[in-house]
């Protein structure tokens, strides 16, 4: 199978009990909730709709959209939307990977990659950024987040199934690289150490936005 095949099942594997363990988490962790709320405020000046790429289970797109935020999200698992579509049923989900977007060209006014781009085997991460470029209209936000390190994490067992996915921990250098290969101006960098009992490493916010 591919890295996508492999995900795909995965997240179809575990959707139901990820929606349950995870529920809730983002209103314990503020720093992320300034993160979401500064790249809210930049698509909300710029305007066009949001796509919140590897969405999941909806659970921070239920969170842009009570910030006034256009949002949509799109993911690879129909089992991880299913859980999106049940508990946000007003909003809008769709599947698709993020290097072969269901989206027309400048069709964007930002891009949310939320531990999105972590399953992407890394030399393939210009190509993503590169298709995130084509989507958005000029001057365009993103805000991509991950985990900090420089290690492949193999993982046979998730929310507690068996599953074979692989997941990737980034140095930030590299993303903005890929970022800035991709088309993307990187405008800020927010790198933090780990704060809650789930985080064994830093965490890195990435923002960037489209050339005008």
């Amino acid at each position: 199978m591919t890295y996508l095949d492999e995900t795909r099942v995965a997240y179809d594997t575990v959707a139901t009990d990820y929606a349950r363990l995870l529920d809730g988490m983002l209103e314990d962790c503020p720093e992320d909730r300034a993160m979401l709320g500064l790249f809210a405020e930049y698509v909300r000046a710029h305007g066009g709709q949001v796509a919140d790429i590897g969405c999941g289970t909806g659970r921070v797109t239920i969170h842009l959209d009570a910030l006034g935020v256009p949002v949509f999200g799109i993911d690879l698992s129909p089992g991880m939307l299913g859980e999106a579509r049940r508990r946000y049923p007003h909003l809008r989900f769709e599947v698709g990977a993020m290097a072969d977007l269901p989206l027309a060209d400048d069709s964007l006014g930002g891009i949310l990659a939320y531990y999105s781009v972590i399953h992407t085997p890394p030399a393939l991460l210009p190509e993503v950024f590169t298709e995130f470029a084509r989507v958005l209209t000029p001057g365009g936000h993103v805000m991509v987040a991950f985990q900090v390190g420089d290690e492949r994490k193999r993982l046979e067992t998730a929310y507690g199934h068996e599953v074979s996915y692989d997941a990737y921990r980034l140095p930030p250098d590299l993303v903005a690289d890929a970022m800035t290969r991709g088309g993307l101006t990187v405008t800020a960098r927010v790198v933090r150490e780990p704060l809650h009992w789930y985080e064994k490493t830093p965490q890195a916010c990435l923002f960037g936005r489209l050339p005008d």
